[in-house]
């Protein structure tokens, strides 16, 4: 069957498409804080699961302790703050507005990939950035009824949505740290069984460090708060809407959508894959006008095409 790559890319995009607006309701529901420690707790079972199945290891087996140092450091920027700061702009802008402001994650992991680890930062990835950046202006940028030209969203909103790419830029650069120190100490005569699971136990140890940082959090803020005030894991269990769309969230992000992502390149050139995968943005418009009843104009959608061309600049 021809094209298997592309169609799973697209299928990541919808996954991921699902992943946000469930994650919008949940964190209405729930709280981003109670909402993130569920996350992190049933990605992290799940992927334990998972490798246990196919490795024989319920842990990422061989990791030593810089890789842990590595994956730690990449779950509290990644899956802490800048996870924090998505559910925040979801609750703030909507997760339309959200997805929008992730493409600019290529863009930040570009800069930080040559910072860190001496990556080239080609005259194509700047160009990408411009436009991608162009793409987001003309979503966000217009003019009131008296003609005065200024943004339509609140500076929080925007602020978050900025915090959430950069720090999924930053994680995943100290991600991939994290995943070449790992593959360098399994043994060679185990390679061939864990190679393909590597990226899952990396992403248990992530989850790990946002696990502990949600519940250390959500434990602090607790403790500023009165009795009937305080949001426990206990009382969410009574949000049935926001625990189903939580576990929507789960399966359709860190856990069915980062397998399938994997999968897709198998398939087909990471550049096709991640350019279609990008897509989220242009798939969210209906669905979030059909759940949310947020108006769709036509800057809004020519704004989302334009950065998602940005994005695919980054990888061709």
């Amino acid at each position: 069957m021809g094209y298997v790559g592309e169609i799973i890319s697209l299928g990541v995009a919808c996954l991921w498409t699902v992943a946000a607006l469930a994650s919008e309701v949940a964190s209405k529901k729930l709280g981003v804080f109670v909402m993130n420690v569920w996350r992190m707790a049933l990605a992290l079972l799940f992927s334990a699961v998972l490798i246990w199945i196919f490795t024989g290891y319920p842990y990422p087996a061989f990791a030593q302790f810089d890789t842990w140092a590595w994956l730690l450091a990449s779950g509290v920027v990644g899956y802490f703050f800048g996870d924090w700061c998505l559910f925040n702009s979801y609750l703030t802008i909507g997760s339309r507005f959200g997805q929008l402001f992730m493409t600019l994650a290529p863009a930040f992991t570009a800069l930080c990939a040559w910072a860190m680890i001496g990556q080239t930062l080609s005259w194509q990835s700047l160009l990408a950035m411009v436009i991608t950046l162009s793409g987001i202006a003309v979503s966000v940028l217009g003019h009131d009824n008296k003609h005065h030209f200024g943004v339509q969203l609140p500076l929080k909103g925007i602020l978050f949505g900025l915090g959430a790419a950069l720090g999924q830029g930053v994680g995943l650069v100290l991600s991939k740290i994290g995943l070449d120190c790992y593959e360098t100490q399994v043994p060679e005569q185990m390679m061939g069984q864990m190679s393909d699971f590597l990226p899952f136990g990396s992403n248990l140890i992530r989850c790990v460090a946002g696990l502990f940082c949600y519940a250390a959090w959500l434990y602090v803020m607790n403790l500023k708060r009165k009795p009937e005030d305080r949001m426990t894991m206990r009382g969410s269990l009574k949000e049935k809407t926001g625990l189903f769309a939580m576990l929507l969230a789960v399966m359709s992000g860190p856990f069915i959508g980062v397998g399938f992502s994997l999968m897709a390149v198998q398939y087909t050139a990471a550049g096709i894959a991640s350019t279609l995968m990008a897509t989220t943005p242009i798939l969210i418009l209906l669905p979030s006008y059909w759940l949310f009843h947020q108006r769709i104009t036509v800057r809004n959608v020519l704004g989302a095409v334009i950065s998602v061309i940005g994005v695919s600049l980054f990888f061709l």
